[in-house]
């Protein structure tokens, strides 16, 4: 993984210890919130990374006020001084069989940076959920490097519930932490992204390759999720945005935005689902 800096020569924003990262996944939650954060702490582009397991994308500048014809890549990386805090946006998904490797070039590139604690951002599909939850709100779990069981005081004085699906010892998360400490390949072991069983969902999905290989490198990482389903996920991802927020110390009526509470809704989002339904067809 190369980092091309948009200032020639400068690195990946060492005075900010904290980075914030999506991983791709069901409804695209948590893409949508780092597109949120990044417009609602006024980020800057700072660079961009080159990684031949992401498959290759370009659009229009994501955040505006105003496009003005900057190009959208697969990578990028953004920083807020002000909030001492580094984010990445990955816009396309990554080869099919390369995700552990993406992975652990990732942790490399975030540990060699100098960053201290890293945020992942995703979502889980709603049909996996085992209970449902009627209080109408919409429930954060997590893992976190913190304890060996994944368990975190700070999450949980915020009310959120540690990921029971998490198993340190289950045979694909065992074997996930084998990969991602540099092991070779086990060939009687099933693909890492075969699912198998209902227990191999959770650890075959990115999130867990990311906090995984960031754990391997000693980082602090903390991985932040919800259950959605396909479609409009804006107010998941408001919420998703709102938790790293929370974890953070960060709060969002100070953003003065565009948006609820303060939040300033990103450009392109006027057209994520395209031009409203033609009312002249009902």
């Amino acid at each position: 993984m190369e980092f091309t800096p948009v200032e020639e020569g400068k690195p990946f924003s060492p005075e900010c210890p904290t980075l914030i990262l999506p991983a791709l996944s069901i409804g695209n939650v948590g893409q949508l919130a780092v597109d949120l954060l990044i417009s609602s702490i006024g980020a800057r582009r700072v660079g961009y990374l080159d990684e031949p397991s992401v498959l290759p994308c370009v659009g229009n500048d994501a955040y505006g006020p105003v496009p003005e014809g900057d190009l959208a890549l697969p990578l990028e990386a953004y920083a807020s001084p002000s909030h001492a805090i580094t984010l990445i946006q990955q816009r396309s998904p990554v080869v099919k069989g390369m995700m552990v490797e993406f992975a652990k070039n990732l942790a490399h590139f975030i540990s060699i940076s100098g960053k201290k604690h890293v945020i992942v951002l995703s979502s889980l599909s709603s049909g996996r959920k085992k209970r449902i939850d009627t209080s109408g709100d919409m429930q954060i779990y997590y893992i976190s490097s913190a304890n060996a069981d994944g368990t975190d005081g700070d999450c949980e004085n915020l009310g959120w519930k540690r990921l029971d699906e998490y198993d340190p010892c289950q045979r694909r998360w065992v074997h996930l932490k084998y990969l991602a400490e540099g092991n070779p390949v086990d060939e009687e072991m099933p693909s890492y992204e075969d699912e198998l069983f209902d227990e191999d969902y959770y650890p075959g999905l990115p999130f867990a390759a990311l906090f995984s290989c960031c754990k391997a490198k000693d980082l602090k990482v903390t991985c932040l999720l919800c259950y959605c389903s396909e479609g409009d996920n804006i107010s998941d991802s408001f919420q998703l945005a709102d938790a790293a927020c929370k974890l953070l110390g960060v709060n969002p009526n100070n953003f003065h935005g565009n948006g609820q509470s303060g939040w300033i809704m990103p450009l392109s989002w006027k057209t994520v689902y395209g031009p409203p339904a033609d009312m002249t067809l009902f």
